[in-house]
């Protein structure tokens, strides 16, 4: 729940803190740090490092968890006030069970169809407000970063997993950045000289709600059930919504309050699922994955 939490807090702090429309260059910025202070970390903690075909899953989980999922994500925030960015989040568990349908080949069960359904309808309920703005670049970029990040889900839960996640989640943030920086001063030229609340909102952004946050959550991912995770993800434009309330002011109409008792339902849920250790089968690519595992056994035990 701390990685979701942390999360909500990107839009007070992309809005709030951090230079306006940069997003390939806000991006950029909150990968890098993250991924050489984990990098670093990793190596003085762990004697794993990627070998063979690791270098192209921790690849692959990289353009999906970060190089794609954070410009639309931010695009989107840029685009999108009134929360609509947000609402799209309440997507994530009826992607997430589409996406484990195609690649792990597993069923949709009729209540987790019902819950995202509610999950949906809970978030919406929360964070749009009337006279919203939809614009149309906006709504797809939010989209395109919810299906970006349920791909991630679906694949970090069926890769087999890295002998140190700190190190691996370095890695996948430094191969992001050697996407998103070049990318970035192409698209968007030199940014600008930062101030002091630029560097203190990267600083967060990049080391908190990134290193910190998505190092916890791919080690959710791997213990919990694939249902779990996208539910318990809602917690994000939840607390996005929750800080709109406390530190702008932001009034709480009865459809809002509605939709948080029905947000806050299905994250419950998603935190029973969690509960009961039931566990998914691995994806039947069963000598790669054995190979994975036995890699990851002569790793470091920090986790």
């Amino acid at each position: 729940m701390l990685a979701p939490v942390s999360w909500g807090t990107t839009y007070l702090t992309v809005t709030e803190l951090l230079p306006a429309d940069h997003p390939l260059m806000v991006a950029a910025l909150r990968v890098l740090p993250a991924g050489v202070a984990l990098s670093l970390f990793g190596r003085i903690t762990s004697r794993w490092r990627p070998i063979g075909r690791q270098w192209s899953d921790l690849t692959l989980l990289a353009l999906f968890n970060f190089a794609i999922f954070f410009p639309l994500l931010i695009t989107a925030v840029y685009r999108l006030p009134g929360g609509v960015a947000a609402s799209m989040g309440g997507l994530q568990p009826l992607l997430v069970a589409t996406v484990s349908r195609l690649v792990l080949r597993q069923r949709l069960r009729r209540l987790d169809a019902v819950v995202g359904v509610a999950a949906v309808i809970g978030v919406s309920l929360v964070v749009l407000r009337p006279g919203a703005a939809f614009d149309p670049i906006g709504l797809l970029a939010a989209v395109g970063a919810n299906v970006s990040f349920s791909i991630g889900v679906v694949l970090t839960k069926a890769l087999p997993p890295p002998g140190n996640r700190l190190a691996s989640t370095g890695w996948q943030l430094l191969l992001s950045a050697l996407v998103l920086v070049p990318l970035a001063l192409v698209v968007e030229g030199i940014p600008p000289i930062p101030s002091a609340r630029n560097v203190a909102g990267f600083a967060y952004l990049s080391l908190a709600a990134t290193g910190g946050a998505f190092a916890l959550w791919f080690n959710g991912i791997r213990r919990l059930p694939i249902q779990a995770p996208p539910l318990l993800g809602l917690a994000a434009p939840i607390t996005g919504a929750a800080l709109g309330w406390i530190v702008l002011n932001e009034a709480l109409s009865t459809s809002q309050l509605a939709g948080f008792v029905i947000t806050i339902s299905a994250i419950s849920y998603g935190a029973t699922v969690g509960s009961r250790g039931v566990r998914s089968e691995p994806p039947r690519v069963t000598g790669r994955y054995v190979a994975g595992v036995k890699a990851a056994r002569g790793g470091s035990p920090l986790q």
